[in-house]
């Protein structure tokens, strides 16, 4: 490096600037310093990591006149830490000439004027005091009772390196983050901005770089040359109702079978309780099933926005045959000819499986579908399984996937918004915070939730004819709920076999409240889940206020009940009775629910 009024042949004063930025406190300077320490490259990393320099620039500020072949100068650093904090400093600039060349002298003084040998700099950080993740009404949610709500808030852990590298400044290993559930997912909101020392210090375990607490007990620091304030974190209300939770958390609380309960508001979207039995996984948003005949909410709209009526007079065989496949219905009952309320009451496949493909064809039911929020991502703020509604090989396909079986796939928490949608008539795509802070979830990636979806004129006040008709007098007549309810059954089989097992589904709705219930394999929807979202509605009929609640289920049948089978225009229903599609034997295989590993949670779902 050639200091002014000096062999300006071979640069003068013009060339020193640009010789001096390429030395910088990063990367390895040893080809423009004078006798370096055989470690400097290491030097200089360390110093950039254990300041957390996300950006520097480096500037002359003078060169003195050379005197006997050395000279002395300046240089401003002007560099970014972590948390976009800005820290400058002058510097020292010593050259000494070598060989006809000007070189920088090396000393820790190079890096900054105060530096020593032995010693380093840091900027120690120190975080706030992280936010709580709370309930609708200001509680925590990290210290519910609730298993289930204690795992959507998520756990707190030590850092790892590569955690930390993902995560970017100011994180560093052992650092205290979010490792799961709404405090991973919004981990930067919760722990808030950590103030920053930047500091010399001497001792202590070098090469870390972690500064504060990780440099070891013995470390000293010799002098604070900035410090930087903190800014606290803030708290994530979620849209979780206590009581609500409480009540699917106790409704959950016996039974072996794995289950999970969702319940959401309509008119919104929120998402108010989510049970999982047992801990460790959320299947209520992760877990992927076939809807069984709980689709048939799905395809009775589609069927009602493309002109058939309540009334309407419609064929319900003991089975039918679609491109040589026999499909039939629950003990190949035969209804005959009823109205369309009848047979969606007693859940006629045969009945689905024709008039989807005689009347709808699988791209109108798909379109369908796509109102109901299959196939489109779910924003809610933890990461949620999409439902899908995939195109199909043949009309035999189609027919089975008009009823919830083929390759049709949902989560507890999609079909508690198809049950959300036939009460308000408009689909919202489920949250567990506000809408504007859903897409800065860690996985929303800044994608939006997806905008409403207005179901077509007529079918909102159809569904609230057919659906009461499950509970007053077809497969859900059997249980005791409360006045007013209505619903729609669902037993959806999965694997091969003659008899092959079967997950029991319940769906429901009732003014603003809506749900889903989902047994893995119970069966019949009437025996497993109904009596769950039974003792649901019943946990929250106490609280004064409490609007009541219109479910869409499928319940068990009484020993009392089990002699009275209403008549149906000469055909027998029974009150538990559920609608099976082909013969087992020729069943294709169905997809068990995912199960991703995810940290444990205790005590009561």
């Amino acid at each position: 490096m050639v200091p002014p009024g000096r062999r300006r042949s071979r640069g003068g004063r013009a060339g020193v600037p640009r010789r001096l930025v390429r030395w910088r406190p990063r990367g390895d300077g040893r080809a423009h310093t004078y006798r370096p320490p055989a470690d400097l490259a290491q030097r200089l990393k360390q110093t950039h990591d254990d300041l957390g320099v996300t950006k520097q620039s480096y500037t002359v500020a003078s060169v003195g006149e050379p005197d006997d072949g050395s000279a002395g100068g300046s240089y401003t650093a002007e560099l970014t830490l972590s948390g976009g904090r800005a820290w400058s400093y002058t510097g020292t600039l010593p050259l000494v000439e070598q060989d006809g060349e000007w070189l920088v002298r090396w000393s820790p003084q190079l890096l900054h004027p105060e530096l020593k040998d032995g010693q380093r700099l840091r900027a120690a950080r120190a975080f706030p005091q992280r936010a709580d993740v709370l309930a609708a009404d200001g509680s925590s949610l990290s210290t519910s009772k609730s298993g289930s709500a204690r795992q959507l808030a998520g756990t707190v852990g030590a850092a790892s390196a590569e955690g930390a590298k993902e995560m970017g400044a100011p994180y560093k290993a052992g650092d205290p983050v979010g490792t799961s559930g709404l405090q991973k997912q919004y981990e930067k909101r919760l722990a808030g901005k950590p103030a920053l020392a930047v500091q010399i210090v001497e001792g202590g375990e070098q090469g870390t770089g972690q500064g504060g607490a990780q440099d070891g007990p013995e470390a000293k620091v010799v002098k604070t040359l900035k410090r930087f304030g903190g800014e606290d974190g803030e708290p994530l209300k979620t849209t979780i109702d206590p009581a609500m939770q409480a009540s699917a958390s106790a409704a959950l609380s016996e039974g072996s079978k794995p289950a999970s309960m969702v319940a959401l508001r309509p008119s919104t979207g929120e998402i108010l309780a989510v049970a999982n039995r047992p801990g460790g996984y959320n299947r209520a948003l992760m877990g992927t099933y076939p809807p069984g005949s709980t689709f048939k909410v799905v395809t009775a709209a589609a069927l009602v926005a493309d002109g058939v009526s309540a009334d309407s007079r419609v064929g319900c065989p003991a089975t039918t045959n679609v491109g040589g496949r026999e499909f039939h219905n629950y003990q190949y009952e035969d209804f005959g000819t009823v109205p369309f309320r009848d047979a969606f009451a007693h859940s006629c496949n045969t009945t689905f499986a024709r008039l989807a493909v005689d009347k709808l064809g699988e791209e109108r039911l798909a379109e369908v579908a796509e109102q109901f929020g299959f196939n489109a991502p779910i924003i809610a703020g933890l990461p949620a399984v999409r439902a899908s509604f995939p195109k199909n090989a043949d009309e035999t396909a189609f027919a089975s996937a008009s009823f919830g079986q083929g390759k049709v796939l949902t989560s507890p928490l999609n079909m508690a918004g198809v049950a959300a949608a036939a009460a308000d008539g408009t689909w919202r795509s489920p949250r567990l915070v506000d809408a504007d802070l859903a897409s800065q979830a860690l996985d929303a990636g800044g994608k939006k939730p997806e905008q409403p979806h207005k179901l077509e004129p007529a079918v909102k006040k159809a569904l609230h004819t057919l659906m009461p008709a499950v509970v007053s007098e077809g497969t859900a007549s059997g249980v005791d709920f409360p006045a007013g309810t209505a619903g729609k059954t669902g037993t959806a089989e999965y694997g091969s076999g003659k008899n092959p097992p079967a997950h029991a589904w319940f769906i429901g709705y009732h003014k603003d409240v809506a749900f889903a219930v989902v047994v893995e394999g119970g069966g019949e929807g009437a025996q497993a889940a109904a009596p769950i979202a039974a003792k649901f509605l019943k946990g929250l009929s106490t609280p004064a206020g409490w609007p009541g609640l219109l479910i869409c289920g499928v319940l068990p049948l009484s020993a009392a009940d089990k002699g009275n089978t209403p008549q149906v225009n000469g055909g027998t229903a029974t009150r538990r009775g559920r609608a099976r599609g082909s013969p087992r034997s020729r069943r294709s295989p169905r997809r068990r629910p995912r199960r991703p590993s995810s940290s444990r949670s205790s005590g009561p779902p």
